[in-house]
């Protein structure tokens, strides 16, 4: 049975290595990944991921903000589920429990951006979603608001 948790701890943050790899293959060394997700952490950067076994098959790395569009919003920078775990309903879970957080943190929306790399993973995105391209992206991105 999964496990959804809030990994704190350098050995905790170590095991969502191979998960965040698999979405961000510019990554290359776990230890550099720690040291990054902990100075980000000072800015209020978490992770959320599921422990299966001993492993992490998918995990999500999110940020509090307030803007001026969008109020008080949870932002997801990431979300990724090694490929050997994707189709099991891993990322449709860790969404669910991030709406759920924000909703708990008095957030107004909810953000995902997105990036084109893998059209087939938009399929099961929840129907409460919206799906709107950035004006004058260049990066291929797209965004999700709830």
């Amino acid at each position: 049975m999964e496990d959804i948790f809030l990994p704190g701890t350098e050995e905790e943050i170590g095991l969502c290595f191979d998960a965040f790899k698999a979405l961000r293959p510019n990554l290359d060394n776990k230890e550099a990944f720690v040291d990054q997700v902990l100075r980000q952490q000072k800015q209020s950067y978490r992770i959320v991921a599921i422990q299966l076994e001993g492993e992490v098959p998918s995990a999500a790395g999110f940020r509090f903000g307030e803007f001026l569009a969008w109020g008080k919003t949870l932002y997801v920078d990431d979300l990724t589920t090694l490929p050997e775990y994707r189709g099991r309903g891993f990322g449709g879970r860790l969404m669910d429990w991030l709406i759920e957080h924000a909703s708990k943190q008095g957030c107004d929306s909810l953000h995902l951006d997105s990036g084109y790399t893998r059209p087939r993973a938009r399929a099961g995105k929840p129907a409460r979603f919206d799906v709107v391209q950035l004006p004058g992206s260049r990066t291929g991105m797209r965004h999700l608001h709830q």
